[in-house]
């Protein structure tokens, strides 16, 4: 929308249009409450490349700070990715209230001290279709499958904003989240950060699965057997592959899998988003495998996918990226808007819904502590 030749915001920017104003009160033992703050800062990152766009450098024009000010954050350090020059994360600080005597406003006031808040989260925002940002972006997108992530420049410049923070901080006080794009970059960072022991509470909104979205079939029976089927021919595939490869066989110590299944990330994902809804399958179909006598497979199919060995031909060798051994799925459970683009939108986490929730840990988790 266009007022006087110039955009006006959409109501999905507007803090006080669409924001989380229902949360008068925050603890930080709650799930919910997490969640909702946890989206409210991606948000942010993504309204504050959209102040950059349209050139809202006015403070009372800018939309973005609201969605951190209203939680007491302040972004210490935007992320730009080098080729587009745009914002694709932030990295926050808490800042209480009691800090700036000088704030008077509606801001939630915090209801228990028995968790503390995080002194600081990274949060990284997702594919924005922009005439500025949306070749980067998609380009990204593209590479997701191929693990071309971990090569990318926006890639190390997330990882090394992150190994300076936690270089400074407890890493115990600082969270990791990211929307779509967003959360295949923290899932990634968040991976790698495990492997060496630093488990790092992360909230990964919508994170894509490099799959077909077999979770999208009505029929349950025909749904159960397609994901049989492909646990079967990726086992398979599994064995075929590893007997072409050298004599190396990995062990609990050094199985790139095995060392990140005591990292239980937050995985939030809705039913009807094609992108992300087949997490659902993977981690209650591996359930399922189990209670039918065929855990062994199931487990096998856990640690691989199809996809990578495609990738593979590419020469990029590794566990696949999108997948996680153990975490808490959390399912929206609000089927009153049918529209795929309000699935997989961000907006979605910080609204009142009704949500499911289901703690999966991998049953061969041998990880040295």
């Amino acid at each position: 929308m266009e007022e006087d030749g110039k955009e006006i915001p959409s109501k999905w920017e507007v803090f006080g249009v669409s924001g989380p104003l229902h949360l008068t009160s925050v603890d930080w033992g709650i799930q919910d409450h997490k969640r909702t703050i946890a989206a409210s800062l991606v948000q942010g990152v993504y309204i504050s490349q959209r102040d950059r766009n349209l050139n809202r450098t006015d403070p009372h024009k800018a939309q973005a700070p609201k969605w951190w000010q209203f939680f007491n954050f302040q972004p210490i350090q935007f992320l730009t990715d080098p080729f587009d020059h745009s914002n694709f994360g932030a990295i926050y600080a808490y800042q209480p209230l009691h800090s700036n005597p000088k704030q008077r406003d509606n801001r939630p006031a915090t209801s228990s001290q028995s968790v503390p808040p995080p002194s600081h989260v990274i949060a990284f925002r997702g594919t924005l279709l922009k005439p500025e940002t949306r070749q980067r972006d998609i380009y990204l997108d593209m590479n997701l499958p191929l693990k071309g992530l971990p090569y990318d420049p926006r890639y190390h410049r997330a990882v090394q904003a992150v190994l300076w923070l936690i270089g400074q901080v407890d890493y115990k006080s600082v969270w990791l989240t990211g929307h779509s794009l967003g959360a295949a970059i923290a899932l990634q960072v968040g991976k790698d950060l495990a492997k060496k022991g630093t488990y790092i509470e992360t909230f990964l909104f919508n994170p894509p699965y490099h799959s077909a979205p077999v979770e999208r079939i009505q029929n349950p029976f025909l749904k159960t057997r397609i994901r049989v089927a492909k646990s079967l021919i990726t086992a398979g595939l599994s064995v075929a592959f590893k007997s072409n490869k050298d004599d190396y066989t990995p062990t609990p110590k050094n199985d790139p899998f095995n060392l990140l299944c005591s990292w239980v990330p937050n995985v939030f994902v809705n039913p009807r988003d094609p992108i992300s809804c087949e997490y659902i399958g993977y981690f209650e179909h591996r359930d399922r495998m189990e209670a039918m006598g065929m855990g062994k497979i199931g487990n096998i199919a856990t640690k691989n996918s199809i996809m990578n060995y495609l990738s593979g031909m590419f020469g990029r060798d590794g566990e696949p990226p999108h997948l996680v051994p153990s975490a808490l799925l959390i399912k929206n459970m609000n089927f009153s808007e049918p529209n795929v683009m309000v699935a997989h939108g961000i907006h979605q986490w910080w609204q009142p819904h009704s949500w499911m929730s289901k703690l999966h840990i991998f049953s061969e988790c041998n990880c040295p502590q």
